[in-house]
């Protein structure tokens, strides 16, 4: 399968390469980026997920992509789509993203965002696009309402994979305008 490869006027979202693991891991061993999640990666756990993220892409054409910065080639993290886990209380496929401390407050994830929706109901042809955040994470749930995703508490859940306080999360949809 081709792999989509999606670009903006400032990044890049594309298949990963060797040299995104280094500093991938050195993401996911930040407390700060790693806030809302149950703990830290380490190197080993990091790895091993570009590897799955790299399979799934070449499997399906799209999923979670590595994200550069186009103007210098830098890497600041992923963004993308993926099936919902299956330990969900609901189904479909989620947007996403994950950015370097450095690449915060430059309107990447939106713009990341944007892209993905766009693929997602362009070029995928989804009726629906799902993203999901600990209900605390006000800085991902506002790339969400900028992105134009609407928000309704009775969604909202407790996260089966995750125990104590990051548990309870919060669902966000946006609806294909051509789905009907």
């Amino acid at each position: 399968m081709t792999i989509s490869e999606l670009r903006t006027d400032r990044l890049v979202l594309r298949q990963w390469r060797e040299a995104d693991v280094l500093p991938w891991a050195a993401m996911n061993a930040d407390p700060l980026v790693r806030e809302f999640f149950p703990q830290v990666m380490n190197y080993e756990q990091s790895a091993g997920s570009v590897e799955a993220f790299r399979a799934e892409l070449a499997e399906r054409g799209w999923g979670w992509w590595a994200l550069e910065v186009a103007a210098t080639g830098e890497f600041i993290g992923f963004a993308g789509l993926d099936p919902v886990d299956e330990e969900m209380p609901f189904d479909g496929v989620e947007v996403g993203w994950r950015l370097a401390r450095s690449a915060w407050g430059h309107g990447y994830a939106t713009e990341a965002g944007h892209a993905c929706l766009d693929h997602g109901f362009g070029v995928l042809g989804l009726p629906e696009i799902l993203a999901v955040t600990a209900a605390g994470n006000h800085r991902s749930r506002a790339v969400m309402h900028r992105l134009g995703m609407t928000y309704d508490p009775a969604d909202d859940f407790e996260d089966p994979t995750i125990d104590g306080p990051l548990r309870y999360s919060v669902l966000y949809r946006s609806r294909n305008a051509k789905a009907g």
